[in-house]
């Protein structure tokens, strides 16, 4: 059974675009290395600009397996340089029963 994950990025300042462009390959490495179903990531923006990204891990196995992948540790990396990851609870909006936020262009 898969493992829904929503995660949230929000970018150092001046880095908006880059995290995007991040974002946006994400669910691809994670695919590549068959970390994850075959269902594609939905990415959105949260008013302050925080990248919101959902997507589902195979298995919780998966996820053990994504912290021994060079692939996704150097893309793990490129994250860590453009952004800070921020629980669901701190995403403005995220405070109502149905939260809205902005659709990302696909890539």
């Amino acid at each position: 059974m898969g493992r829904f994950v929503i995660a949230g990025y929000r970018p150092k300042p001046g880095m908006a675009a880059a995290l995007e462009l991040l974002a946006l390959r994400h669910w691809e490495v994670l695919h590549r290395e068959a970390l994850v179903t075959d269902r594609p990531a939905h990415l959105m923006r949260a008013s302050d600009g925080t990248v919101v990204e959902v997507f589902e891990w195979l298995s919780t196995h998966s996820i053990a397996r994504a912290h021994n992948s060079a692939a996704v540790q150097a893309l793990w990396a490129e994250f860590a340089a453009v952004c800070e990851h921020v629980p669901l609870s701190q995403l403005p909006g995220a405070d109502v029963p149905f939260a809205e936020f902005d659709a990302l262009p696909p890539g």
